[in-house]
């Protein structure tokens, strides 16, 4: 008869953004967890509460992913248990990376990018540049933040374009429609009305996530840097930024084969909802389930929230990347621009592509 063979020992940790730390060792036999050990800076009551999370832990598979482990460890825990500064998912994330499957933040250099405003179909374009860029080798993680040269109509990848443009009234305002390789729904942008960004990662950092798990842990650091300007932000599933006074933003994210992620997010800095309404269809069934009558009142700007100039909002921002993560300072490359402006040629600037769902 085989005996079981510790196959190796394990530790990773999570650091919560605007919480605690989570540590995690464990011994791997035959596949599954063994002996697990959590501990942090966290607050947990009453204090055998930890050991019904190890205990939860124990005999796990190894390679679970993070809802599985969020769903056993919540289920051993008893009524009036409370973790304080941590969840149980973050438990889970520990799990992943001491199992050597994933990677942190800290793990990554981020490069920066802002650059000057540029016409909408390049920015669509320039999205795709740096998800390949990150593919091949070629560039890091980015965190890019857009500025826009002119009035735009974002269409999600699935979405009909004449079930979602007042076509008429896109073409009196001089609003351009372009469709971005990321599902979910159309967004209205006019220039200096929108702070946009958007970060590209390897599929190590958001591994044993779900999708709808990776959107709030990509936006984590966002929610951080909106609170330190007294916003009570909050994650809306699946993929919404809002808080007490209405919606703020709204992500997307498209991954590649290789696993690299393209996740991006709108974030209205002041709006114009009577033009938005006229040049959006937003249909009663949109606004069913949103727990209002007027799509106008379902959005609450950043302006009106922090009375703050969008330079100085977006300087937040990039400052608090900053202290949570390493951020570089980088640069649009020629050749990326170059590259860009093929795709804008042959994919993002075509007929077919921006009415490919009619």
């Amino acid at each position: 008869m085989w005996a079981s063979v510790i196959l190796r020992a394990m530790r990773g940790e999570y650091k919560v953004p605007g919480g605690k730390l989570v540590t995690v060792e464990f011994d791997e036999v035959d596949g599954k967890i063994a002996s697990p050990h959590v501990a942090g800076d966290f607050f947990l009551e009453p204090d055998d509460a930890l050991h019904r999370i190890n205990r939860a832990l124990r005999g796990l598979p190894v390679g679970a992913r993070v809802s599985e482990i969020a769903s056993a460890i919540t289920a051993m825990l008893a009524p009036g248990d409370a973790l304080i500064g941590f969840e149980p998912r973050d438990v889970g994330l520990a799990v992943r990376r001491a199992a050597g499957s994933s990677t942190s933040w800290d793990d990554h250099a981020f490069e920066l990018i802002q650059d000057g405003p540029r016409h909408p179909y390049m920015q669509m374009a320039l999205d795709q540049v740096y998800a390949d860029a990150l593919a091949r080798g070629t560039r890091g993680p980015t965190l890019r933040i857009w500025d826009w040269a002119s009035s735009a109509v974002v269409l999600g990848s699935f979405q009909s374009f004449r079930n979602e443009v007042d076509e008429e009234a896109a073409d009196e305002y001089g609003v351009t429609v372009v469709r971005r390789v990321s599902g979910g729904g159309a967004m209205f942008i006019e220039p200096g009305n929108t702070i946009t960004y958007s970060l590209v990662v390897p599929g190590s950092l958001v591994d044993g996530l779900s999708f709808e798990e990776s959107y709030e842990f990509l936006d984590s650091w966002v929610l951080v840097a909106l609170k330190s300007l007294g916003i009570d932000a909050r994650y809306a599933p699946i993929n919404d930024i809002t808080s007490p006074a209405g919606k703020i933003a709204g992500a997307a994210q498209k991954r590649l084969v290789d696993g690299t992620v393209l996740h991006h997010v709108t974030m209205a800095y002041d709006i114009d909802s009577d033009k938005m309404l006229q040049v959006l269809r937003i249909g009663r069934e949109k606004l069913s389930d949103k727990g209002t009558k007027s799509a106008n009142k379902r959005v609450d700007p950043l302006r009106s929230q922090t009375h703050m100039s969008r330079a100085d909002i977006v300087t937040a921002f990039v400052e608090s990347f900053a202290r949570q993560h390493t951020l570089v300072p980088s640069r649009v490359r020629p050749e990326e621009e170059a590259e860009a402006e093929n795709l804008v040629e042959t994919i993002f600037g075509t007929e077919e592509w921006i009415h490919r769902i009619p």
